[in-house]
């Protein structure tokens, strides 16, 4: 089994792991969870945050609206609170074809 499917099945990244694949500063992260109330990462006995896939997933859609879209945290967050359905389903689909294509450039590189 692949790395990547090891990761696909984790229940939990830590703070570290999530700042490697958002490459963002844990203080970012921070803010953000500070700042979207959608974002609840469990804390263990030591304080540590830990990252369900659903807080990854709202990660995802919080990162591409201000990074990619250009929104501001309050747009963003009037955003996510009006139109939560259709962010949720946008996003499979990215995602989806995000896995389609590292699927294709992989049989490629195996022709």
């Amino acid at each position: 089994m692949k790395d990547k499917d090891l990761e696909i099945n984790k229940l939990y990244y830590s703070m570290g792991e999530v700042t490697k694949m958002f490459d963002a500063n844990p203080s970012q992260i921070r803010f953000y969870e500070k700042e979207f109330d959608i974002l609840k990462p469990k804390k263990n006995k030591k304080g540590n945050r830990l990252f369900s896939q659903k807080d990854i997933g709202n990660l995802k859609i919080i990162f591409s609206l201000i990074k990619e879209k250009g929104y501001t945290i309050q747009g963003a967050r009037d955003y996510l609170r009006n139109n939560k359905k259709e962010i949720q389903e946008s996003q499979k689909i990215i995602d989806s074809l995000e896995n389609l294509k590292t699927f294709l450039l992989e049989v490629k590189e195996s022709l």
